[in-house]
C-alpha cells in the first residue's frame, strides 16, 4: 500500500463516495443509497475517506443505532457500511479505515460499535460476538453480528435488540427503481 491519507469526508466527496460503494458491491446501489440517506438526515456519526495519490479510495460510515428498552445514555453505532474500490482491495485500506473510525468514534464520546458481517475479518478490530453480551438485532444474525465496546464496562447489564436507523430499510427494490 502507498501513502493513504484518512480524512472526515467534505462536501465535495459525494459523487465519488457513492461510485466506490456501487463499485464495491457489484453495481448494487443500496449502501451508496443508504450513505446518501443518513448524511442527508445528518446521521452520520463518523464518516472518513481514503485517499490515495488525490483519489478517494475507500470510505466508512458509522452511523446511531438504538437497543431497545435501554436509556439514551448508551451511544452504540453501526459500522455500515464500508468499502474499498475493487483494484484498492486486500491492501489494508479498509482496515485503515476501519481504525481510524474506531479511534474517532471513541474520541466522541460512542460505547460501543455493532457490525453485521464477517467475523474472521472483523474478529481482528476487536469486534466480538454481539449476543455474548446480551444484544440481538433486527435481522436475527447470531454469528455475523458483533460488537465492539470503546468503554470499559460499556455494556454491562445491557440487553436488548439493536436496531439500525430506519435509512437503511429503503432498498432499490422498496424503491420501486
Amino acid at each position: 500500500m502507498t501513502n493513504v491519507e484518512i480524512r472526515p469526508i467534505t462536501a465535495s466527496d459525494s459523487d465519488a463516495i457513492y461510485e466506490i460503494h456501487r463499485r464495491a458491491f457489484d453495481g448494487r446501489t443500496d449502501e451508496s443509497r443508504i450513505v446518501q440517506r443518513l448524511h442527508g438526515a445528518d446521521k452520520a456519526v463518523v464518516s472518513l475517506v481514503a485517499v490515495e495519490n488525490g483519489q478517494i479510495v475507500g470510505h466508512v460510515l458509522f452511523s446511531p443505532t438504538s437497543v431497545d428498552d435501554w436509556e439514551e445514555t448508551l451511544a452504540v453505532v453501526g459500522l455500515a457500511p464500508v468499502s474499498v474500490l475493487p483494484e484498492k482491495q486486500n491492501e489494508g485500506v479498509g482496515s485503515l479505515l476501519i481504525q481510524h473510525g474506531l479511534a474517532k468514534c471513541r474520541d466522541t464520546g460512542v460505547d460501543a460499535v455493532v457490525v453485521l458481517g464477517d467475523p474472521e475479518y472483523y474478529s481482528r478490530f476487536g469486534f466480538e460476538r454481539a449476543s455474548e453480551y446480551g444484544l440481538g438485532n433486527e435481522y436475527g444474525a447470531d454469528e455475523e453480528f458483533m460488537v465492539r465496546p470503546l468503554t470499559d464496562r460499556a455494556l454491562d447489564d445491557v440487553e436488548g435488540v439493536v436496531s439500525y436507523q430506519p435509512e437503511f430499510q429503503e432498498t432499490e427494490e422498496q424503491a420501486g427503481r
